[in-house]
């Protein structure tokens, strides 16, 4: 049938006026869409993990004053081989999803390892050895970078920058010109995270023999308590030079023993001030067949550096391993090497030793045995929480001083009998 303008046509009229009327605003509405349309803001800050861009650098953190006035009477100690600082540095550079399409980018969080984020889980430990930093000792930018991301806070839920929040950071790096060269001088080397309202109780040392950057020391002034922070040479067949003439003096098996004696002697001399010494770190010995699976190493040179450890330390210097102390036969593992599945093998060669006037101090020690905890490494962390002491009388040493003062003479003397300003 034919449409003559009537009928159907005034209705589709009338229709099409009735749209307009919706779609044109009248003046007291203005131009904002309908009230059930609107979004509903909420007046929490939100998170996005998907920010397209980076954020412009923080500012550094000014802390705030500690509100405690309580004295520390537990001192909490952490340590980890971190297998190289770089993963808990802010990015550089920004993401290559800045530069994708909308429709192209990843729907998942990025996932960035956060040393604060640690701290945090940790419970704000006052001092964490970090081992294996990997730093150039020609590097003053990476320093700065990780003191910067270890003071700031992207957490909404984590409370104000207080000085028990905030940590000062000292490293020990490689200034080895023969033994420490690989990676552009970007190996061994360890760090130590201070909480800012312990520091001014703290004075922090190294050693002259060592030169690869395995040795750092916090003596706790108004106590009785000296920190070792260790990275212990690794025993193999390569070659060890004489760090002032790159002669061949020995292989890292021979150097290994030398570190423990030279070491063994500093916790010594210590002990005769009447100090009680930790040691924490990577000391690269698996004592028994407990702290090794699927099998411990057997090789002679192995067993030897076993049996030096044992008799240097346990044997000698009377030393606790407070982990066994705590949980006697109990299985965990420190080193985890990422080229297999989690659980597939591992050694425990992290420990934390401590003097044998100690014994009733240590509270609490663990290892945090985790592949959550392991996070970009291949060690996971460690911990003891001790009872702060007071220093004891300090010995007369008057008599042993000469014995002593011999033993470490032949110490530095290198392979070949002569003279030699050894390392480390």
């Amino acid at each position: 049938m034919k449409d003559d303008g009537g009928g159907f046509g005034l209705i589709f009229k009338s229709i099409e006026m009735r749209r307009h009327k919706q779609r044109s605003p009248s003046p007291a509405q203005g131009v904002s869409p309908p009230p059930l349309k609107r979004r509903r803001l909420s007046s929490a800050p939100r998170l996005d993990h998907r920010s397209e861009s980076l954020p412009p650098p923080p500012p550094p953190v000014v802390p705030q004053s500690d509100t405690r006035s309580d004295p520390i009477e537990t001192l909490r100690i952490y340590s980890w081989n971190v297998n190289g600082i770089q993963p808990f540095l802010p990015p550089t550079t920004p993401p290559i999803t800045k530069y994708l399409t909308s429709s192209s980018k990843p729907k998942i969080p990025l996932y960035q390892p956060s040393l604060r984020a640690s701290l945090l889980r940790w419970g704000w430990p006052h001092v964490v050895f970090l081992q294996e930093v990997k730093i150039s000792p020609r590097d003053t930018k990476t320093p700065d970078l990780f003191r910067r991301a270890i003071n700031t806070s992207h957490d909404v839920v984590e409370e104000p920058l207080i000085k028990n929040r905030c940590y000062d950071a000292h490293f020990c790096l490689p200034r080895d010109r023969y033994n420490a060269t690989g990676f552009g001088g970007k190996v061994y080397g360890v760090g130590t995270l201070i909480r800012q309202d312990v520091a001014p109780d703290v004075e922090i040392k190294t050693v002259e023999w060592d030169r690869e950057g395995r040795v750092q020391i916090v003596e706790l002034l108004s106590s009785g308590l000296v920190l070792f922070n260790i990275y212990a040479v690794n025993g193999t067949s390569n070659n060890y030079r004489d760090p002032n003439t790159g002669k061949v003096i020995g292989t890292r098996h021979d150097r290994k023993k030398v570190f423990h004696s030279l070491l063994a002697d500093e916790v010594r001399a210590y002990e005769c001030k009447g100090w009680h010494v930790i040691i924490a770190g990577d000391i690269n010995i698996s004592r028994t067949t407990m702290d090794s699976f699927p099998q411990l190493r057997m090789g002679a040179d192995h067993v030897a550096n076993r049996v030096d450890f044992e008799e240097k330390f346990i044997q000698g210097l009377g030393m606790l391993d407070t982990f066994r102390l705590l949980h006697g036969e109990k299985r965990v593992y420190s080193y985890r090497p990422r080229n297999k599945p989690w659980g597939a093998g591992g050694d425990r060669v992290d420990m934390i030793l401590a003097t044998k006037g100690l014994k009733g101090a240590v509270k609490e020690a663990d290892v945090l045995d985790s592949e959550v905890e392991r996070g970009p490494s291949d060690h996971v962390p460690l911990f003891i929480e001790v009872q702060v002491v007071k220093r004891i009388k300090e010995k007369d040493t008057s008599s042993a001083t000469p014995a002593i003062k011999d033993a470490a003479d032949n110490l530095h003397k290198g392979m070949d009998g002569q003279p030699s300003t050894d390392d480390g």
